[in-house]
């Protein structure tokens, strides 16, 4: 018996088998679409359920985000049958060649695929596959309808949901949805012809958890393909979740205030809770309602006029704009100066106008004093001092040592550098190292002198509001922060990770009291630039800055915290083109900002009417 001969022809036999099989697997997987129609076919017994997605509410438990029933008008072409587009078109209210083109419509927005192994191409679209054929339909508009579609087999109606803004505030927080791309359905199996996502804001940030998951209904369906009952008596199916709802640190009422505030003008107004990250309030600029992007016909009718707003709506001021700190950059040079012990609490400097200009005050004897009056020359002085420690006798390599090292401090302070938050479009903004200025000098060509205007918050520095405002709770927190963040809570699981870490600066806490102190005599002092913030009962510690603008009247900033001891709420204002300082028209609103939020009730009448009746915005 020749067992090695038998042995051979079975390996070959089955080697011949696996063959026949794998050509047999990958023609039908491959080049007959058959198969693949087929096994689609099959997935369209089971029904998707779709959940609403998950509502937000404030940090008051007041519900800004919720959920419209709506309906879509959906067709499935493998089961229209006799389909009399003369009768359909009367019905919905179009003409014959609008019902035509909307059916050219679908099957076009479905795009093309190239098979990479037969070079065919082919139409996404798919007969047996459900299509909205009218969106966004009301309760009144489907009633006239739905009645009358049993004429019309192969169209139903699908209950849907959009949104709904109890509040029109906050409409760059939260964003807005659009209708999925092609693409986008091809990417994540989730979303089906006619779906929702999150396109900006909260929404598109939290996208997977507000949309829930998706519920599976298993059909049975009789041999005119008429669902007849559930598989297995529902064995099988699968319940739809609603999303979570996101709890958000936000405080509405203080969000329609501030909107109101910057009326008729261009700027931001950002507040955090110093203790915990959470963002209290972020107010763009010119803003706009967000119901006018409530589904794709407002916003088909909306975006574009928006868009090319010259005032531009759209652009998130507190997250995207950079602008220069102004003075309010001098609480971080005194904070840096302090820790490397080339100033004291008590140092003074004589206001020198020939060095740099100031505005007319005494001389400061001490650090306080020089942050009440914003004294120019004065930290002019102390960064300096920072920069050019003679560590090295060449006033070019101490200029790179020193400069690289205030960088460094900038940078613990989280400037410089995206805030990792909650949202999308932020903007790092500009902290200039000695690699900056090496590529606009050259290397070792430049020293304090060249670059000085970093004292004062000026030149090259850029911050966006979002970082001015988390400076002041760093200040308030006497040397740390939570990252700002809008979502205290999801569901019940509380905020993402990264918001629950601690980050420290580079400067000690012993030396944040004076600087506090200082903060305190803007606002409390005669002599203090800030005394618009003043509010009776409660300590206001702020500073004041006024940037130069080359294209226009100056920028309006101040930055504060209140109260003094156990702060709850920081806040930056910028006013664009304010055609005063900081303490003219950024303090006032601070102040009635902070006492809205803490006291709930407005006593400044007089100071409220006059923010109010304010117009920068070149609007009559």
């Amino acid at each position: 018996m020749n067992l090695d001969g038998r042995k051979y022809v079975i390996i070959i036999v089955t080697l011949l088998v696996g063959i026949i099989y794998s050509i047999r697997l990958f023609y039908m997987q491959v080049v007959d679409e058959t198969w693949t129609l087929r096994a689609q076919e099959i997935a369209e017994k089971r029904k998707e359920i779709t959940p609403p997605r998950g509502v937000l509410f404030d940090r008051n438990k007041k519900k800004i985000v919720s959920n419209r029933t709506y309906f879509n008008l959906m067709m499935k072409e493998s089961e229209m049958k006799n389909f009399d587009t003369v009768a359909f078109a009367k019905l919905i209210g179009w003409t014959r060649e609008e019902v035509r083109e909307r059916f050219k419509e679908i099957v076009k927005g479905e795009g093309t695929y190239r098979n990479k192994h037969t070079g065919k191409r082919s139409s996404n679209y798919q007969k047996i596959r459900a299509y909205p054929f009218l969106k966004e339909m009301t309760l009144e508009e489907i009633a006239t309808i739905a009645a009358h579609l049993e004429d019309f087999p192969g169209f139903y109606e699908e209950v849907t949901s959009m949104r709904s803004y109890p509040y029109a505030n906050g409409a760059n927080i939260v964003g807005y949805l659009s209708e999925v791309y092609r693409e986008e359905i091809d990417e994540d199996r989730f979303y089906k012809p006619g779906n929702n996502m999150g396109r900006a804001g909260l929404e598109r940030f939290y996208e997977k958890e507000l949309r829930g998951r998706k519920g599976i209904k298993y059909i049975v369906t009789s041999a005119l393909n008429n669902a007849i009952e559930s598989y297995a008596d529902g064995k099988y199916d699968t319940i739809a979740k609603q999303g979570p709802p996101l709890n958000l640190g936000i405080d509405i009422i203080l969000q329609a205030y501030g909107e109101k505030l910057l009326a008729n003008k261009r700027g931001c107004i950002v507040a955090i809770e110093p203790a915990t990250g959470e963002i209290l309030a972020l107010v763009s600029a010119p803003t706009y309602d967000p119901n006018l992007f409530i589904g794709k016909r407002n916003i088909s009718k909306n975006y574009p006029t928006l868009l090319l707003d010259p005032s531009k709506p759209l652009y998130p001021r507190p997250l995207a704009a950079e602008y220069p700190p102004g003075s309010t950059f001098k609480l971080l040079n005194s904070l840096i100066g302090l820790q490397e012990g080339v100033i004291t609490s008590e140092s003074g400097f004589p206001c020198n106008k020939s060095v740099v200009g100031c505005h007319n005050h005494p001389s400061a004897g001490n650090l306080a004093d020089a942050i009440k009056h914003s004294c120019n020359p004065y930290f002019y002085a102390v960064t300096r001092r920072i920069i050019q420690q003679n560590k090295e006798k060449s006033v070019f390599v101490d200029a790179e040592i020193g400069l690289n090292l205030w960088a460094k401090y900038m940078h613990s302070f989280g400037l410089g550098q995206n805030l990792e938050t909650d949202i999308t479009g932020l903007r790092p903004g500009s902290i200039p190292d000695a690699n900056y200025y090496d590529k606009w000098y050259g290397h070792h060509r430049w020293a304090f002198s060249t670059i000085r205007s970093i004292s004062i918050g000026q030149g090259e520095v850029m911050l966006t509001p979002l970082q001015m405002a988390n400076v002041a709770a760093i200040i308030a927190n006497r040397g740390w922060y939570y990252t700002p963040h809008f979502v205290k809570s999801i569901g019940q699981d509380g905020p993402l990770e990264q918001f629950k870490k601690k980050h420290y600066s580079l400067v000690d806490a012993k030396h944040y009291s004076v600087i506090v102190e200082g903060m305190r005599r803007v606002v409390h002092e005669p002599g203090g630039t800030g005394r618009r913030a003043k509010l009776n009962d409660i300590i206001v510690c702020g500073k004041t800055g006024t940037v130069q603008n080359p294209h226009g009247e100056d920028h309006s900033v101040f930055v504060a915290f209140a109260p003094m001891y156990k702060p709850k709420i920081a806040i930056a204002v910028f006013i664009e083109n304010a055609k005063g300082g900081g303490g003219l028209w950024a303090a006032p609103t601070a102040g009635l900002m902070i006492e809205k939020y803490l006291t709930r009730k407005i006593m400044e009448k007089d100071r409220e009417k006059i923010i109010l009746e304010a117009n920068f915005s070149g609007i009559k």
